[in-house]
């Protein structure tokens, strides 16, 4: 049984980043991000990120990170700003416009 705790934290990248987010581009054998990044750290060190602009991901491999990368997604989600809805153009707008 694995009892160690590891302190993880998720964090908006900051220009120091820019080789630990190319190091692990190059461990997970992807292109480097490009956009404004989040990053998650696990006791200090990096070992995940995803681009905010597009939601690449960029992991390393010798780590289990599929719940860091999940964490990492649904909080860029939450970051990104959702499109206003548009007034509704279909039949029963129409309806209630002629009524």
């Amino acid at each position: 049984m694995n009892t160690q705790l590891n302190e993880m934290v998720l964090r908006t990248g900051r220009p120091a980043d820019e080789a630990a987010i190319r190091r692990l581009a190059l461990l997970d054998s992807a292109r480097p991000l490009r956009g404004e990044a989040l990053v998650a750290e696990v006791s200090g060190r990096p070992v995940a990120a995803i681009d905010l602009s597009d939601g690449r991901v960029v992991a390393d491999p010798f780590e289990h990170t599929a719940d860091v990368v999940e964490l990492l997604r649904v909080r860029a989600g939450e970051m990104t700003p959702r499109p206003q809805r548009t007034p509704r153009t279909g039949m029963l707008a129409r309806l209630r416009a002629a009524a």
